[in-house]
């Protein structure tokens, strides 16, 4: 992968200076990775209006994502204050909470194997409650319902909640085949629809692999609106890190993206009896 790219951005100096303060400090998981402040998600009320997320708005593609880190156990119910005041429909979640021995994200949801005992989790701080619904297991994903409720006024919403198991920290998921499958399950439930909230997409930094996510399912969105020839990769991604720092972490995973796009394309194209060339010519090669 080309140094240049892996660092890359449309500006440098962005800044990030409510991360710094030193009442939000243990508010972030990683130390090098915070939201630029002029894209960060600010919470109206709760015990602060800070949260390591940011929007992401894709213009061309009429796509907006909250990426975010993978809470943390004093951060969860400022996560749930997200979802509740964008109105988001749906969480996608790209990580284990455990993974090679190491927590990378909080248990911010009710696990629902006892009825009664643990299907609610009560936030007092942010007057919410999430309460488990139901899920679904497929072989490397889960689709959950999570019922949110505001405590104070009694509404609730039920929440989409997509948890993609198989996919390895700073690595890449099996094949572009299951990833576009989980991406084409996403979009048929509406939760990426222009009518409803941004989806909350997270992995235990939001940046890697939350990154691959949303890059792939733009540039799709361009090539079914304006064909393969009009989406150029490098400077969607480029785009995005203006809302973002770090977006897409390793070799692997921007190689992975490309060979997701080209894959999608593929089966996009098809149907109308178009081609796409089965090989690229990656501009990045690992070093």
């Amino acid at each position: 992968m080309d140094m240049l790219i892996r660092n890359e951005s449309l500006n440098n100096d962005y800044a990030a200076l409510e991360a710094r303060k030193s009442q939000n400090k243990n508010l972030n998981r990683y130390r090098d990775v915070y939201p630029y402040d002029h894209s960060r998600v600010v919470l109206s009320k709760g015990p602060c209006d800070y949260i390591n997320a940011n929007l992401v708005t894709m213009e061309k593609a009429h796509r907006r994502y909250i990426l975010t880190q993978g809470p943390l156990p004093q951060t969860a119910g400022h996560f749930w204050l997200m979802v509740w005041e964008q109105n988001c429909k749906a969480v996608l979640m790209l990580n284990r909470i455990i993974e090679k021995n190491q927590v990378k994200c909080h248990q911010y949801w009710p696990l629902g194997t006892e009825p009664g005992v643990n299907d609610v989790m009560v936030m007092t701080d942010v007057g919410l409650k999430v309460q488990y619904i139901s899920e679904t297991e497929a072989s490397y994903y889960t689709t959950r319902i999570l019922r949110l409720t505001e405590l104070e006024s009694g509404s609730s919403r039920d929440i989409l909640h997509f948890h993609y198991t198989t996919w390895p920290d700073f690595g890449v998921p099996q094949s572009p085949t299951a990833f576009l499958h989980f991406l084409m399950v996403v979009r048929e439930s509406g939760a990426l629809d222009e009518n409803v909230g941004p989806p909350v997409v997270h992995c235990s930094a939001g940046i890697g692999r939350s990154g691959t996510f949303c890059l792939a399912d733009s540039c799709l969105v361009l090539i079914e609106e304006n064909g393969v020839d009009s989406v150029n990769v490098r400077e969607i991604l480029l785009d995005m890190r203006r809302y973002r720092m770090g977006l897409i972490q390793t070799p692997d995973q921007l190689r992975f993206s490309y060979q997701a796009i080209i894959e999608g394309a593929k089966k996009l194209l098809s149907d109308t009896n178009n081609t796409v060339r089965a090989t690229y010519n990656f501009p990045f090669t690992s070093t």
